[in-house]
């Protein structure tokens, strides 16, 4: 398989699909003739046309509206916001209209609208730049939340999100649009809701999605040389959520560490960790540990925004207290 980057599986799918269904468009700021803020819908515009691939007014609250009103009318709208900090200003069309419509309408009315959006801290944006707000989407029912770590599930997933009936929150971290991996050629679908294994081992439970899959890897490589053996889990997708994986792995550790990008307090790990100690309590041999983001807001100075993040060196640490 060709190896190639974050950005242009992203791009691949997005060709692929915009070819498959003629329903399909994309809309957002910059996405046509700047080719989008990181570069994902680059060269779309001149094969698809402005009809197909849509620049928008600055104004979120107004995208994300237009997007489910298009999918309830029939079409399967793409929606890029250039970060998931500026989704802030559209939570109500989202929270209050993409999630429920479909409920409230009893299932007569559907919103099959994608909202793409990258997200996470570690290029000096500042604290209102540099968030990671999966939590928030998690938090909401009606939401599926896609969070890929690996060019080939960047273009498996958005593939599947872009064939659901329900709205999808995809969100893709700026710090990956580069990093390099296989990705198939053509149809390439990945399902929601099933994680994946990237590393068996059998001392301790790494759990983690985005771009803390490569920290969680990169620890289990240092723990390996201390002589503990961890398991590694992508998640792939917070919703729906692949618990029995999970559980699997803890049964077989009886340890697990949980790793996000999210702050700590009320993240999505917490709500991992909650349901490890419901479903897997008679596996623990300890308490499960929770790698995080501090609870403050993202600093600017390259130094305290990095000691602020999680890192191999805590994963590390946590699985030294409990293993």
């Amino acid at each position: 398989m060709p190896q190639i980057t974050y950005r242009e599986a992203l791009n691949q799918a997005l060709r692929e699909e915009l070819e498959r269904d003629e329903r399909i468009f994309i809309m957002g700021e910059e996405v046509g003739y700047f080719g989008g803020a990181f570069k994902v819908t680059d060269g779309l515009l001149a094969v698809y046309g402005e009809k197909r691939v849509r620049d928008t007014p600055i104004s979120e609250l107004t995208i994300v509206g237009a997007g489910i009103g298009a999918a309830m009318g029939g079409l399967r709208p793409i929606v890029e916001l250039m970060t998931i900090n500026f989704g802030l200003l559209a939570m109500d069309q989202i929270v209050n209209n993409a999630a429920k419509i479909r409920y409230m309408f009893g299932g007569k009315a559907k919103v099959p609208v994608v909202i793409r959006a990258p997200q996470g801290a570690g290029h000096q944006l500042g604290a209102q730049h540099s968030q990671s707000l999966e939590a928030y989407f998690l938090h909401c029912p009606g939401l599926r939340v896609a969070i890929p770590a690996t060019p080939a599930d960047a273009k498996g997933l958005l593939k599947t999100a872009v064939r659901q009936e329900d709205p999808v929150i995809f969100l893709e971290h700026e710090s990956l649009y580069g990093v390099k991996g296989e990705v198939p050629d053509g149809e390439h679908l990945v399902p929601f809701g099933k994680a994946n294994v990237l590393r068996e081992g059998k001392d301790v439970t790494l759990i983690s999605y985005s771009k803390c899959v490569y920290d969680s890897l990169a620890a289990a490589e240092g723990l390996e040389n201390m002589g503990i053996d961890a398991e590694v889990i992508d998640l792939r997708t917070l919703n729906p959520l692949d618990l029995d994986t999970v559980v699997e792995s803890v049964g077989k550790t009886g340890k697990a560490i949980v790793v996000y990008e999210g702050w700590r307090t009320g993240g999505a790990g917490a709500e991992i960790a909650a349901q490890i100690y419901e479903k897997a309590f008679d596996h623990l041999d300890a308490p499960v540990e929770r790698v995080a983001t501090l609870d403050m807001p993202i600093p600017y100075n390259a130094r305290l925004e990095k000691a602020a993040l999680p890192s191999p060196a805590h994963i590390i640490s946590a699985a030294e207290r409990i293993v």
